[in-house]
């Protein structure tokens, strides 16, 4: 079985700091990890390689040192990491790097399942899987919690409901969007990371040309949306002191409650 496993490096959000005057993410001096929902996505993959005797891709795109992230994604049980990084990536909204990673799937050739967390804590948006989905014409899952079966022809799965889950069987090859509850993470071996910071392990890096890409259709060029500004929303409260004895200071509660529609 061939799974590729969609690995991104972010920022850990603990400690993000926007720069007042740009509204940009602060991104010098903080810790970069790989995106937590895609170590589930990691983790899913190693006990399935483990099953059924599979091979394990991680697909990352990202600027040079997003190298550590695949290298991590190795010491966690990947065969083989392929890393896209190329200026022509930059500023890609998630259209643009869907189709990205979409031709880097396409240029590493048939595939069973694609795996990746649900969303970014980046960006929130989770809509990269589905897109990519989208981009290779194959049948995608969400929230996925539990992977329950693998027949030859298909997938069966549990995904996560508000008040429950669904079982749901899919045809081969899926793309698989999986949530943190759906395993703990194993930690990454030291043998194998050592392997893959020596160049032991087969990692290679793709620019844009090598996946065959034009320049109109990627990075900021082929984003459809852009981000024109990002800020911290200012906390502002309003404190009204009601004064009387209990009766009274009740009812002006309530009459306050009912003017602005909360009961």
């Amino acid at each position: 079985m061939k799974i590729i496993v969609l690995v991104k490096q972010v920022p850990n959000t603990t400690e993000v700091k926007l720069d007042p005057k740009t509204g940009n993410l602060i991104r010098e001096g903080i810790e970069s990890i790989i995106n937590p929902d895609d170590r589930h996505a990691l983790e899913a993959a190693a006990q399935l390689k483990e099953a059924v005797n599979g091979k394990v891709t991680a697909l990352s795109m990202g600027p040079p040192q997003a190298i550590d992230a695949v290298s991590e994604a190795m010491g966690m049980g990947a065969d083989e990491g392929v890393l896209l990084t190329d200026r022509a990536f930059a500023g890609a909204d998630t259209w643009a790097t869907s189709t990205t990673l979409g031709k880097a799937v396409e240029t590493l050739g048939g595939f069973d399942l694609i795996l990746c967390g649900r969303q970014a804590i980046d960006g929130d948006t989770a809509q990269i899987g589905p897109q990519v989905a989208d981009y290779l014409k194959v049948p995608q899952v969400s929230y996925v919690i539990a992977i329950e079966e693998i027949k030859e022809k298909s997938i069966v799965v549990r995904r996560r409901l508000e008040d429950g889950y669904e079982r749901v069987e899919c045809n081969l090859p899926a793309l698989l969007t999986v949530i943190g509850e759906m395993n703990a993470p194993r930690h990454p071996r030291v043998d194998r990371l050592i392997d893959a910071c020596r160049e032991k392990a087969p990692v290679r890096i793709w620019n844009a040309a090598d996946i065959g890409v034009q320049t109109r259709d990627i990075g900021l060029d082929g984003s459809l949306t852009h981000v024109v500004k990002t800020f911290a929303p200012k906390l502002q409260r309003q404190t009204e002191m009601i004064q009387g004895d209990t009766k009274s200071a009740v009812n002006t509660l309530v009459g306050r409650l009912r003017e602005k529609k909360l009961i």
